[in-house]
């Protein structure tokens, strides 16, 4: 299993770059080692071809000189375009376009036609405008051939620290190096890129000392030294006590995040429903506890008991506006235990124009998992939802005071200290009813076992993506809790 985890900015690759100049590995040299990684990777993947290198007027460009230059002389037939004039190259990159003895010329759609490979060279992930019309022209009459383009650092267009596209043309191959970027993984971005290859040119993970990045890829090398382990001595009350609050009529949703928290390894899990549920419930139910509601007192009492550790509030309370009054009343009674509680679906939807009704009541552990709808509708007057998704998510958590976990086929999870984790493993599978629901209660469950919020959003997060794959075509939401152990039992062994 990779640990290679951190995601750096563009700004941080830079400092990972001038620190690795500074310990003895010129610039050249790292260009040099960038172009070998490319054309080691088509080497990999290919025969030799009619290539056409596309550069531009940078770094990337002289990584695509590079790759021309070692293309050529392992006797593959080679054209290079230069977006811009050769002269207009500096330092490094004129180095290299310096040893190209061939041909260069003008970027333009035709130049591709009688290409097999095209190598994308023309802008790297600092790029901040919008790609050239001749650049996007060129690489879109690429895509239309159904050439493979093989894109250097990031597809041109794509912004590495957001994944927001710009005139980006899609890549059958990405390679990048040392470490991934946030625009790898965040949508659009992480599409674009096709197979992701990150490669090592010789920066060396000391680095990441001074660095020190706050941004990861979410896989289990991050969480799972954290993981609720069980003991010959364990028994049900050391795994904590889950309490969700379950809606009526819409009681599927609780009923499915219930199995998911106790499956996920919470010791009892208990549901409190309107009395008039109770039947429905009760039936349906076997390990799951089931405690009616009849009156206030009923559910100031399970508040009371000390025994229950973390709390659910959100699947299928429903959203009228007396709901929803009730719903905020007892989300803030449950923040007030000071015990972990998580808030989803409709109960974010709840506080609409209450974000700091909300923030006041937050004093323990607290889980929020929005979806882009909820979001912008809990935090839409004090955060730009044109900003990307990570921005917004961190920004979300310093707000709110809670672990943020906005939910797509990128989820990021993010803390109020800036910290954040990028997911990549959900495959398009989960979008079905009733998957937010088994999410949250997977957050509830380990929660309910002592496991650290932040880790825990991100762990539940995983398990919840590679359950689906791992179930395949035909899912639905009780397939990923039904899936879980086998995750489970391959990650634990």
């Amino acid at each position: 299993m990779s640990t290679q985890l951190e995601l750096l900015t563009t700004q941080q690759t830079a400092q990972a770059d001038r620190l690795t100049i500074e310990a003895g590995i010129s610039a050249e040299q790292l260009m040099a080692n960038a172009g070998l990684a490319v054309f080691n990777t088509i080497k990999q993947r290919w025969l030799p071809c009619k290539v056409t290198v596309l550069c531009g007027p940078g770094n990337n460009g002289g990584d695509g000189f590079v790759v021309a230059n070692l293309l050529a002389k392992d006797g593959w037939p080679v054209r290079v375009a230069l977006l811009g004039k050769r002269e207009d190259l500096k330092d490094e990159a004129l180095q290299h376009a310096g040893q190209w003895q061939g041909t260069i010329e003008s970027i333009q759609p035709e130049i591709v036609e009688q290409s097999e490979l095209v190598v994308d060279a023309l802008f790297g992930a600092g790029l901040s405008r919008p790609l050239p019309d001749i650049a996007t022209a060129t690489l879109a009459k690429a895509a239309a051939l159904n050439i493979p383009i093989i894109a250097v650092d990031v597809p041109s267009g794509v912004m590495g620290d957001t994944g927001e596209a710009l005139g980006a043309i899609q890549s059958t191959i990405t390679v990048t190096f040392f470490r991934k970027k946030p625009g790898h993984l965040l949508q659009p971005g992480r599409k674009l890129c096709g197979e992701l290859v990150v490669a090592n040119i010789g920066i060396q993970p000391e680095v990441l000392t001074e660095i020190q990045p706050n941004t990861f890829e979410n896989q289990p090398a991050l969480w799972l030294p954290h993981f609720p382990t069980l003991s010959a001595t364990t028994h049900k009350y050391q795994r904590g006590h889950a309490l969700i609050y379950g809606g009526y009529p819409m009681t599927g949703a609780a009923r499915l995040a219930a199995r998911a928290a106790a499956r996920v390894g919470a010791g009892l899990t208990t549901i409190a429903v309107p009395e008039i549920a109770y039947p429905v419930y009760a039936a349906s139910l076997t390990s799951i506890m089931v405690r009616p509601i009849a009156k206030p007192e009923d559910f100031e009492r399970l508040l009371n008991d000390k025994r229950i550790n973390a709390y659910l509030i959100g699947p299928g309370v429903g959203n009228d506006e007396k709901t929803n009054e009730r719903t905020r009343e007892r989300t803030i009674s449950m923040l007030e235990t000071n015990q972990a509680v998580v808030i989803d679906a409709d109960t974010i939807s709840a506080f609409k124009n209450n974000l700091n009704t909300l923030k006041r009541a937050i004093k323990g552990a607290c889980v929020m998992t929005p979806h882009e709808g909820e979001f912008e509708r809990l935090f839409g007057n004090v955060i730009d939802h044109s900003k990307d998704k990570l921005t917004r998510a961190r920004r979300a958590a310093l707000e709110s005071g809670a672990i943020i976990v906005l939910k797509g086929s990128d989820t990021v999870i993010a803390a109020p200290d800036g910290r954040a984790i990028i997911n990549s493993n959900s495959p398009p599978t989960l979008a079905t009813a009733g998957s937010g629901d088994v999410l949250a209660g997977l957050i509830l469950g380990l929660l309910a076992q002592g496991m650290q919020p932040f880790l825990a959003a991100a762990a539940a997060v995983w398990l919840h993506g590679e359950s689906a794959n791992t179930f395949g075509f035909g899912l639905i939401a009780e397939d990923i809790t039904e899936t879980l152990p086998v995750v489970l039992n391959k990650l634990l062994k």
